[in-house]
């Protein structure tokens, strides 16, 4: 059964699971539709492409650029993370973008993985994440399908530009996941990334 979570409550993935070997991070969003004449939905905006990226720490922090596995560079050296694809718009149901992680093949000096999703070009298209709703990570038991936990990001974003959803972590041989849900003012997934330095 899945586990609702939160933002800041942590839980084991791999205590529950204890076969757990791998995960996939399914990452979704909405663009806030405004009502236009006589009810109908319009947007008032070009779309809103948000990018989904994982960020793979060494002792808490980031030390290399291809530990950064997002649309421009679709898999990690280790080859333990893998991003599913490139979503431009968000539309539709169900997850938008997702991110395979084979927690079994995740080299042992990388101690987090950190999910973070971002809009493109947002300063330039002057698109923030008050623009977004319905707004989730989960994570699925890559072998079987069943969901293990869900988040739904509901404060307000307004302004914010880039979002940390949360991030999996080995702590004492377990790995464990941390709701996160913080907003941030970063215009490109690299400002986001130097926050990790």
């Amino acid at each position: 059964m899945s586990v609702n979570l939160q933002k800041g409550q942590k839980v084991s993935l791999t205590k529950e699971n204890p076969n757990l070997t791998a995960v996939v991070a399914g990452l979704g969003w909405d663009e806030v539709q405004n009502k236009g004449m006589f009810g109908a939905r319009s947007s008032s905006t070009a779309e809103i492409d948000c990018d989904a990226s994982a960020i793979l720490l060494k002792g808490g922090r980031y030390v290399d650029r291809k530990d950064v596995v997002y649309f421009a560079n679709l898999t990690h050296k280790s080859g333990a993370v893998k991003h599913m694809g490139d979503n431009l718009t968000g539309a539709g149901d169900g997850d938008d973008e997702q991110i395979y992680i084979d927690l079994s093949r995740v080299p042992v000096d990388y101690d987090k993985i950190v999910i973070v999703v971002n809009i493109y070009a947002a300063e330039h298209r002057k698109q923030h994440f008050g623009m977004i709703e319905n707004a989730f990570i989960r994570l699925v038991n890559a072998q079987t399908g069943k969901e293990l936990i869900k988040y739904n990001l509901t404060e307000d974003y307004n302004g914010k530009t880039a979002l940390v959803f949360g991030e999996i972590y080995r702590y004492k041989g377990e790995w464990k996941f941390n709701a996160i849900g913080n907003g941030t003012n970063d215009f490109s997934i690299m400002e986001v990334v130097n926050r990790f330095k």
